[in-house]
């Protein structure tokens, strides 16, 4: 089974609609510069950073099934997982419904997913306009770009409940990058941008403290692409 890297035991925000819990799964084939949750994606700190235990997962669960509605599995990377499937299952085999974060970099797994009915959302993070060098550069990785869109088609056809979601960064995004992602992925039901907080430990030091876009920038972009989605807010 995945590694269990924390728990947070209720949410109202992670899952529209829903009453949820959020899962987190180390482990993560992305190096996002600005990310700030080391714990769960670099090796070194996933080995010394606490886990928790299936069963303990599973009892809480099983205790806060008249509660909870569902629950969100995020890493990390949830689809680096061999055994997320199995995983899942296990999930909804107690009656809960299952949204996902990923980003988008294996489309096998998300299709064995929404095939099997084992989630009920997806939230597909975009990290940068579909171009090779401009995906590498905001995910600290050399990636295949063509995975990244077969997963937008295949989110945007599945037939479930969805959204993409971009965190933008001063050091990496250009307002032209931002209006660029829009028009990569519409027209799509929601997308929402989210703006990058610069905090201690990020992956790359140097995002630490950056500044976030001004709002005013933020109201220009948003009257240039609000009309391509059904739903676009920024966070």
């Amino acid at each position: 089974m995945p590694i269990i890297g924390g728990l947070q035991k209720v949410t109202l925000v992670d899952y529209p609609g829903k009453v949820a819990c959020t899962v987190f799964l180390s482990g993560c084939n992305f190096r996002c510069p600005f990310c700030y949750s080391k714990e769960l994606v670099l090796p070194e700190k996933i080995k010394d950073h606490p886990r928790l235990e299936e069963d303990y997962l599973f009892s809480f669960l099983e205790e806060r099934k008249d509660f909870l509605d569902g629950v969100v599995l995020c890493g990390g990377e949830p689809t680096i997982n061999s055994d997320l499937l199995d995983f899942c299952k296990k999930i909804k085999k107690m009656g809960f419904c299952i949204k996902l974060d990923t980003n988008g970099s294996n489309p096998e797994i998300l299709k064995e997913l929404i095939k099997e009915k084992l989630i009920d959302y997806i939230a597909m993070d975009i990290k940068a306009p579909l171009d090779q060098a401009k995906y590498n550069l905001a995910n600290g990785a050399d990636i295949s770009l063509e995975k990244i869109k077969e997963s937008i088609e295949i989110i945007k056809k599945s037939g479930i409940d969805y959204e993409f979601r971009s965190t933008i960064v001063n050091k990496i995004h250009s307002k032209e990058d931002i209006l660029q992602m829009a028009r990569d992925i519409a027209p799509a039901d929601k997308y929402f941008l989210q703006q990058f907080r610069g905090e201690k430990g990020t992956i790359d030091p140097n995002f630490s403290n950056l500044k976030p876009f001004e709002d005013k920038e933020l109201e220009e972009i948003k009257k240039q692409i609000e009309s391509l989605f059904k739903v676009f807010k920024i966070r």
